[in-house]
């Protein structure tokens, strides 16, 4: 700063010696109101230039959700994070970044056989996945809308300390969500804006975490559709009605967030650090949040799955990052502000290093682009940053994976072809997997009541591929990735193209009752407008419907609502036996009926779907006893997705083979996307 004021006053002397070779005593006046008010503007730009006060180091993640990848990728996260977390350059004993924080935007744990295998191994369902959260240092996790996939009553056992069972060692935080409304977590909340340190097994709107003395404020926040995604129970969801296009309604979701924000920070006025865990579902919302918030200075996404990365960041193979990292937005107050996020499974850290000004504002180019952004934990991954797992994580995966692989060893069919559960693709169009599973439900709906002809149910029920998805040796091109038929398994007795009791598992990892239900011609054209009401650019809703029984065409470019153009009900061999929707207007009496089934989930209103109650009845039996189930597939419920669908594959495919490719859209006859081909469903 002296330089600087040093020269203010050089050019200045110079120039006052010019002036007063010519000027008069009022000029002269003038004149020097006008040095001083240079000299004053000058120092007070240079005092107030931005300057580091404070350099953090934020490691994050979302949507864990632990499937059988994670068998490796959990103990392979947790080697990567340790290795930053830890790294130390210059070799003086001390870490590089002592100001480090551990978080998570959510979806911690989802139903999978990873979460139903620590029933076995550790006493209760999904303890293996909180036992990981708790050994990787999570200082704290906001809730997603998988946590509550399992109802509430599995939400509170998990947080819950028992007897050798320590519960969470970090607060779950959301601001837009009250428990005091349901029965099971009521009890669990505690004061808002505490040490997180001090409020383990507990769930607030926000905590503070202190590190090396200085207080970050970190609030969550949940997506207002859980309601209609997932079972939450009697918890009470703010705002109370939610369109994600609607702006007074992200406006609404903002102003809830703000109110903990502003709270918090009235409460301790010494706060000027923010962090939001965000699980939004959709980055894009976390963006609009990013615009309308005020002393929010960084979001952590979650749900989406983004892989943000820049272009120092060394991908996974096949892996392409859907935009920079971070994502600067200019906040409501004026001052930056930094979303990120990763794509989850334990696949990357993400890790932002970045400062602070005096004012608890980030400087956006103190961000150096080699040090932030995402890192694979893949095994080169793991090797680049000289890390090592954690003992304890691979000492649950370890125990957790022999559970497994006894599950592996019950083989129910076979393919020869690559099962896709993409979840880019089940969200987006017709899948060889999402079509064996809804043909699967249907037959055994047909079991129950031999009038069933449709089957409906959502992509975002489909977890997984069944098979290996993988690319040649050096290659890392994504058009060069192979998708392989399931692969064997020597240590289970499985052998190359059987598909397992596992693979049925992780692939439909929620396991869904199933619901028969009478739909008139009127209802069922609404359900499937509404299937694919969702569908825009970027957009990967779990509502997008893998159907068996009927064939229908939709032209995406079209106002949700209007977009189905042609739809026929048909036998399994392709033949008409209705038509339903002709050149987009229903046909025939709009009244006529059309047993079908569809996952409970999905009968129960969730995905929004607006199925009537008409004849309704719920196929899954609540008896717990496997030896009092039918069929040779006893591991599952009868009347249960995972069920049906190995009971089809051991009846239909144990012998031959499953040979239907995956094919592009502009291929698919079941679903078939204007968009991509013409429209052949009612070509007989």
């Amino acid at each position: 700063m002296m330089s600087i004021f040093k020269f203010k006053v050089s050019w200045l002397k110079k120039l006052i010696k010019l002036k007063l070779k010519a000027a008069n005593t009022r000029n002269l006046v003038t004149f020097f109101i006008f040095v001083v008010t240079v000299l004053t503007v000058s120092v007070a730009q240079v005092t107030t230039a931005a300057k580091p006060s404070l350099t953090l180091q934020l490691l994050h993640t979302s949507d864990q959700e632990a499937g059988v990848p994670a068998l490796e990728d959990a103990p392979n996260f947790s080697a990567v994070l340790n290795a930053l977390k830890n790294q130390d350059a210059n070799r003086d004993g001390k870490p590089d970044y002592p100001n480090t924080l551990i978080l998570s935007s959510g979806d911690a744990y989802i139903p999978s056989p990873f979460l139903f295998a620590s029933d076995t191994v550790f006493g209760g369902q999904g303890r293996g996945d909180i036992l990981i959260q708790n050994a990787l240092g999570f200082n704290a996790i906001a809730f997603g809308n998988h946590e509550f996939d399992l109802g509430t009553a599995v939400v509170a056992d998990l947080i819950k300390a028992k007897e050798n069972y320590p519960g969470i060692k970090f607060p779950y935080l959301s601001s837009n969500l009250d428990f005091s409304t349901d029965k099971e977590l009521a009890k669990l909340v505690t004061a808002d804006g505490q040490e997180a340190s001090k409020i383990p097994n507990k769930i607030a709107r926000s905590t503070i975490i202190t590190v090396n003395g200085e207080k970050i404020a970190v609030v969550g926040a949940t997506t207002p559709t859980l309601p209609t995604i997932s079972s939450s129970g009697n918890v009470t969801v703010l705002p109370k009605q939610f369109n994600d296009k609607n702006p007074a309604d992200i406006a609404a979701l903002a102003a809830e967030i703000q109110t903990s924000v502003d709270t918090l920070l009235t409460k301790n006025p010494e706060i000027n650090k923010v962090i939001l865990l965000a699980h939004m579902q959709q980055i894009a919302i976390e963006i609009k949040l990013a615009q309308l918030l005020k002393k929010v200075d960084i979001i952590v996404a979650g749900g989406s799955n983004t892989l943000l990365a820049d272009k120092t960041d060394r991908l996974r193979v096949g892996d392409k990052p859907a935009g920079t990292y971070p994502i600067i937005q200019k906040a409501a107050d004026g001052n930056p502000i930094a979303v990120v996020n990763t794509d989850g499974n334990y696949r990357y850290v993400g890790r932002l290093v970045v400062a602070f000004d005096s004012n608890g504002v980030i400087i956006p180019k103190s961000i150096n682009s080699k040090i932030s952004g995402a890192y694979a934990t893949d095994s080169q991954g793991v090797t680049a940053v000289n890390g090592k797992p954690d003992p304890k994580i691979v000492a649950i995966t370890t125990a957790i994976k022999k559970v497994i692989i006894a599950q592996d060893g019950k083989i129910f069919g076979k393919s020869n072809v690559f099962l896709n559960g993409w979840r880019g693709d089940v969200r987006t169009q017709e899948t060889n997997l999402g079509n064996l599973a809804a043909d699967a439900n249907l037959a055994i709906a047909k079991s129950y009541d031999s009038q069933t002809v449709i089957s409906i149910k959502n992509g975002g029920s489909i977890r997984d591929n069944i098979g290996v998805y993988t690319f040649p040796p050096g290659s890392t091109q994504k058009e060069d990735a192979l998708r392989l038929p399931p692969q064997a398994n020597p240590v289970a007795g499985k052998k190359d193209r059987e598909i397992s009791q596992l693979d049925i598992a992780n692939a439909q990892r929620f396991n869904n009752g199933l619901t028969l239900i009478t739909l008139t011609a009127a209802e069922l054209q609404t359900v499937i407008e509404h299937s694919v009401a969702a569908i825009a650019p970027g957009a990967t809703p779990g509502s997008f419907p893998q159907v068996a029984g009927l064939a229908f065409s939709f032209d995406p470019d079209l106002p949700p609502g209007k977009r189905v153009k042609s739809l026929a009900i048909k036998d399994n061999k392709g033949k008409i036996i209705d038509i339903v929707i002709r050149n987009g207007n229903l046909v025939g009496d709009p009244n006529r009926t059309f047993r079908t089934v569809t996952l409970t989930f999905l009968a129960t209103g969730g995905d929004g779907y607006p199925f009537p109650q008409t004849q309704r009845v719920d196929l899954i039996s609540k008896d717990t006893d496997p030896s009092k189930r039918t069929g040779l597939a006893t591991f599952a419920p009868d009347g249960s997705e995972q069920d049906a669908l190995a009971e089809y594959l051991t009846a239909n495919f144990r012998q031959t083979p499953f040979t239907q490719k995956d094919v592009p859209p502009a291929e698919d006859t079941r679903i078939q996307n204007l968009k991509y081909r013409q429209d052949l469903v009612l070509l007989k």
